[in-house]
This record gives structure tokens, C-alpha cells and sequence, in this order.
């Protein structure tokens, strides 16, 4: 009688761990339960940026929350945030009246957690995939290094672990799991925060308050109610992505 009862409670068990499994689940890849239906995004203000003194607060406090590496060959260069041209960012979008000052003037550029992201359509073992929240998120454990990632990614927001990042940290943050050789790593909308009700490290490293956070489904949100006010930009619109990051023009 015994034996006959052990594949029952076998099968009881495997069940109860699957849907144990399955809210565990939910709670990494979905964002909140319950029909929780935001939408996170990003609005930067580049006439907010303090140039003159080439501020990088909100990049140094990504890469020393993130243990991103500063690797000084610039072939194995890891970034989630950085900064590039005015003309390369928005390349293929005419600005002629633009504000000279905001024009000549290096724009913050991160991952675009796009609503359709390439990168996820292309990853063989889902290691990228997003969540019903919007956010674009990696699994560092589950990547394999095939690259089709960075190579689908229309904005170059992917880097690839060319070398052990490891001796190229001035510190490790316990907090936040380190890469490996051989792994794809980006931006991720700081969801380890976002998770927790915190807003990205990245905004609350910027001395000057250039970036907003917030739910692009909420009408009172700051990012709602800033795009309402502004004219803004998102990059390479002609690809259909949808990024869920803006620029105020």
C-alpha cells in the first residue's frame, strides 16, 4: 500500500513546486501580480546636463552599483550608460532648429527597452525577455554568448564580456551578481530597484535632475506629465521598436 502511494505523492509534490516555481516566476519576469498593468520608461532632459564640467554622475553611480567594469582596452569596452554625439544619436532624424547649446553636446544613451525588442526575438535561450512591465531584462546565467543579441540591437546598447571583468572593478558590490567571461550584459532599468519601489540608481545619482522615471500608464506620473509639457524624441522611430526611453528637445 505504501509503495503504491509514493508516485502519488511524487506527483503531489512535483505540483506544488511547479506552482511554488510558477510564482516565483511571475514575480521575476512579470513585474507585480494581480493585472498590474505599468509600463516603466525614461524621459532625459539634456539641457538639464551639467556640461561644463563633464558631470557623469548618473554613469558612475550605475557602474559601481552594477559591477560594470572599466576595461581600458576600448575593443572589450563594457557600458550600461554613457554618452555620445548629438548627430550619432539621433542620426536619422532632422533637428535642423534644435538648440545649438543641446546640439554640440554629448546625450545620455542607455538600453531603450523597446515594447517590440529585437534583442529578445533573436535570444536562443531567452536569456533576454521582457517583462509585462516594459523593462527588457537579462539573465546572465542563461546567456551563451552567441552575440545574436548585440548584433540585433539597433541602438548598440549591449556589451560582451570579451575578458573575466572581474580584475577591472576598483570594488565589488556584493549586492549585485557579477558577470563572467563570455555574457552579454546591459541596462536593465535597475529592476532590482524598481522591483522594491525605488527609482533607477541612475536617477538618483544625477546631481542636476535631468532624468525622470515613472509609469507610462499612470496619468499623474512625472514622466506623463513632462511629455504632456515637451516635445520629445526616441530614438531610430522608423524601426517600430517603441523605445520606452524620451529626450526633451
Amino acid at each position: 500500500m505504501i509503495e503504491s502511494e509514493r508516485p502519488e505523492r511524487r506527483l503531489f509534490l512535483k505540483l506544488a513546486g511547479l506552482g511554488a516555481l510558477g510564482l516565483s516566476a511571475r514575480r521575476i519576469l512579470g513585474g507585480a501580480a494581480g493585472g498590474d498593468a505599468r509600463r516603466w520608461a525614461m524621459v532625459v532632459d539634456p539641457s538639464r546636463c551639467r556640461w561644463d564640467d563633464g558631470c557623469n554622475g548618473c554613469i558612475r553611480a550605475c557602474h559601481a552599483a552594477h559591477n560594470v567594469p572599466s576595461v581600458p582596452d576600448p575593443r572589450h569596452e563594457v557600458k550600461w550608460v554613457w554618452k555620445e554625439k548629438f548627430a550619432d544619436v539621433f542620426a536619422d532624424q532632422e533637428a535642423p532648429h534644435v538648440a545649438e547649446s543641446l546640439a554640440r553636446h554629448p546625450i545620455l544613451t542607455l538600453c531603450n527597452h523597446c515594447d517590440d525588442p529585437p534583442c529578445a526575438r533573436v535570444c536562443p535561450t531567452k536569456a533576454t525577455f521582457r517583462r509585462d512591465d516594459g523593462i527588457v531584462a537579462m539573465d546572465p546565467h542563461r546567456c551563451i554568448g552567441c552575440r545574436y543579441c548585440v548584433a540585433a540591437c539597433p541602438y548598440g546598447s549591449r556589451s560582451f564580456n570579451w575578458v573575466d571583468p572581474k580584475p577591472y572593478l576598483a570594488r565589488l558590490d556584493p549586492g549585485f551578481p557579477a558577470r563572467t567571461k563570455g555574457v552579454v550584459e546591459k541596462c536593465t532599468f535597475c529592476v532590482e530597484r524598481v522591483d522594491e519601489g525605488r527609482p533607477p540608481v541612475c536617477v538618483e545619482g544625477c546631481p542636476e535632475k535631468a532624468l525622470l522615471f515613472g509609469d507610462l500608464n499612470d496619468p499623474r506620473s512625472p514622466v506623463r506629465e513632462v511629455l504632456r509639457a515637451r516635445y520629445a524624441l526616441r530614438r531610430r522611430p522608423g524601426l517600430g521598436t517603441r523605445p520606452a526611453v524620451y529626450y526633451l528637445v
